[in-house]
């Protein structure tokens, strides 16, 4: 699965706020999400997030040409 920085993301279980949207802000061996909800950040490992994502909701912005 590619999940890129900037992607939002529908996970399987609601988060107590109530929102199933979460956006990617950090990637690597751990996956940093943010709520869309309420705004809390919680890191998740590559595992669990690939086994916990439904959908692709929104592909993030990220390029290769941002070199100056």
């Amino acid at each position: 699965m590619e999940l890129g920085i900037g992607d939002v993301v529908q996970l399987k279980k609601q988060h107590p706020c109530g929102s199933y949207q979460w956006e990617i802000y950090r990637t690597g061996m751990d996956f940093g999400i943010k709520c869309l909800g309420c705004g809390r950040k919680v890191m998740i490992s590559r595992r669990k997030i690939e086994k916990s994502v439904k959908a692709v909701i929104k592909k993030g912005s990220e390029s290769g040409s941002s070199q100056a």
